[in-house]
């Protein structure tokens, strides 16, 4: 199985005081049928730990800005009939480019707890390196368009309290599915994957998609890099919970959206 390799910083897990491979670690498994996006993964975890909306509301509340207070509600999906999750996000418009101290600043400002602040800070860190090499700048001089906008904030923000509300010690991820194609972005028509999530795909396992189009956007390879993804089949676990999450875009071959399972490693269940 591949693991990703980081900066001496990055080197420790999400889950803290676990170690990824303990016997009684809790496992997060996803399986991107047709890539990943912000709020696939948003949906998938917040399916997974059977949160309402009342819950996801709260949860949103500690991220401390007025402009996403009631922005975010889980809402049921169906493609091809079968059902499953997405998310509903309803956001004003900004035109703000935030540099990553901004961005910084507001994770730091909120209510989250620390495991789920130090998580969403390296996504945009590792976000703002990217993009920084793409155009040849500084990290630190990089003006965030779409990453930077409420809504990358909101998905990398929630994402990182949502992986802290399961508990979850381990994040196990499929092979990303890869398409040909183009997206049109701030700097205008560029091919697919975009120069910043090229970047992020080193050493990550890849596998071809039939359609075209982006199927995986920068915060979500951002966030598998920051969660410290595991690529591989699915892990030797007890499955616990299941929930099948979708996002909007529409490919004529392929639901778009995600499997999830969370379970217990090995077959040792932990109640």
């Amino acid at each position: 199985m591949t693991r990703h390799r980081h900066d001496a910083h990055d080197h420790q897990h999400p889950g803290g005081h676990h170690d990824s491979h303990d016997a009684a670690a809790r496992i997060v498994t996803v399986r991107p049928a047709s890539g990943l996006s912000g709020d696939i993964m948003l949906a998938g975890l917040a399916a997974l730990g059977g949160l309402d909306n009342a819950r996801l509301a709260a949860l949103t509340e500690e991220l401390n800005l007025p402009a996403l207070q009631g922005c975010v509600r889980l809402e049921p999906r169906s493609v091809n009939h079968v059902a499953g999750f997405g998310c509903h996000i309803d956001l004003p418009h900004e035109h703000e480019h935030r540099t990553l101290a901004d961005i910084l600043t507001i994770i730091d400002a909120s209510s989250m707890p620390e495991r789920a602040k130090e998580t969403a800070a390296r996504a945009f860190r590792l976000l703002a390196e990217a993009e920084g090499a793409v155009h040849g700048i500084a990290p630190e001089s990089v003006a965030f368009h779409e990453v930077g906008a409420l809504d990358s904030i909101l998905d990398t923000c929630l994402v990182c309290r949502l992986f802290v509300e399961l508990d979850a010690d381990r994040l196990v991820c499929g092979p990303l599915p890869l398409a040909d194609g183009f997206v049109q972005c701030a700097h205008g028509r560029i091919a697919v994957p975009a120069p910043a999530v090229l970047r992020l795909l080193e050493g990550v396992p890849v596998c071809a998609f039939a359609g075209r189009g982006e199927t995986v956007t920068p915060t979500a390879a951002a966030l598998l890099k920051a969660l410290n993804a595991d690529f591989g089949p699915w892990p030797a676990m007890t499955i616990r919970t299941t929930a099948i999450s979708y996002g909007t875009k529409v490919f004529p071959d392929a639901p778009n959206g995600a499997l999830w399972a969370l379970g217990d490693a090995g077959h040792q269940a932990r109640l």
